[in-house]
């Protein structure tokens, strides 16, 4: 009996050592003892000079708590990786600008004052002109959700393509005029590859528009538009929609980590429908809020092993998953999410897989 409580016990500590080792932090070989932030730096980046996984540096990271925004980080800083009881951590010390001197209440001494810094100036997590269009205007939206928007009929002089600053016209159901609309083209509906469930459409930017005036038509409930064109993404076409300008709040500072609940899914598909699919593309992902994601969740990607036949055996084995990459969500939606391939070891695909890292 003491024989196998012992083997218990045994077995319960290699499990256990063996869930620590698993959560350990792995040091990049090549790491520096001291970085100084550079401009045009990422929180991915500079964390990938010290961690084999960047995504887990909130696990090492240690702040100065008289540093006001010290989870912010700006160029001139310097990071000093230390040993705390045998872990690796991160020290934040602020540059040259941190600290300015400034005499003492009711005194002529100096002492050390918090800098304050614009938020916009701060290092962002990832490379956030990759996807800034995606923050804020790319949608995941119903399939129906363009059935019964009014469209675009016509440009200025009877244009078939407008840019920005242009007169368009539109037709449709205006019986609530809204001030705005964002300019959208219908682009590809989303279905899971495995149940077979249809998850959205996505709604594609083309541009933004301010309502000028309103005409009725001979048509019951139906008006014509004229607009003025504010922004473009793309040029607008006749046939592109017009829907609601969506109230979204976004966050552009991300704190990466791995999503809390088992995460298994594919890539359906890549912005402008590309096939090849590298670093810095945004991808669309078959999971979404009701699965747990939120932005800042980071995923590895995976070539999916193919079956070949055991001649020997005379039967079929799948070949295992091979680790290809790995990808940060930045938006959400009920049933999908956008996110941003940051590292990529081959050419990636639609239905690629994406798992907890």
């Amino acid at each position: 009996m003491r024989k196998i409580i012992l083997a218990a016990t045994a077995l319960l500590l290699a499990v256990a050592f063996g869930i620590q080792a698993q959560d350990q932090v792995r040091l990049n070989p090549d790491h520096p003892d001291v970085y100084v932030v550079q401009e045009g730096d990422t929180l991915w980046d500079i964390s990938g000079r010290f961690l084999a996984e960047p995504w887990q540096w909130p696990e090492i990271w240690q702040v100065n708590p008289q540093v006001e925004n010290p989870h912010l980080i700006y160029p001139g800083d310097r990071l000093r990786l230390v040993y705390v009881e045998g872990q690796p951590q991160l020290h934040l010390e602020r540059g040259p600008r941190g600290y300015k001197l400034s005499p003492a209440a009711g005194t002529n001494s100096l002492h050390p004052q918090v800098r304050r810094e614009p938020l916009a100036d701060a290092i962002p997590a990832i490379p956030l002109d990759a996807i800034n269009a995606f923050l804020s205007r790319t949608r995941i939206v119903a399939p129906d959700a363009f059935k019964g928007a009014p469209y675009v009929i016509s440009g200025a002089d009877q244009r078939i393509l407008m840019g920005a600053g242009e007169r368009i016209y539109a037709r449709g159901d205006f019986r609530e005029p809204l001030a705005s609309y964002g300019i959208y083209r219908p682009g590809p509906v989303y279905a899971d590859p495995v149940t077979g469930e249809i998850l959205g459409r996505q709604a594609l930017d083309v541009g933004s528009a301010d309502l000028f005036q309103l005409d009725p038509d001979h048509r019951e409930n139906f008006a014509v538009a004229t607009m003025q064109v504010t922004r473009t993404a793309r040029e607008i076409r006749l046939e592109d929609r017009l829907l609601p300008v969506e109230e979204r709040s976004i966050a552009a500072l991300f704190q990466p980590g791995a999503p809390a609940v088992p995460v298994d899914g594919y890539i359906l598909g890549v912005d402008e429908g590309v096939t090849q699919i590298g670093k810095y593309d945004v991808v669309v992902v078959n999971r979404g809020e009701r699965e747990g994601l939120q932005p800042g969740h980071v995923l590895s990607i995976y070539k999916q092993g193919a079956t070949v036949r055991d001649r020997i055996e005379r039967d079929t084995v799948k070949l295992p998953d091979e680790y290809a990459g790995v990808m940060m969500v930045f938006r959400t939606f009920e049933k999908m999410s956008l996110a941003l391939v940051l590292e990529a070891d081959r050419p990636l695909e639609v239905m690629d897989l994406v798992r907890n890292p």
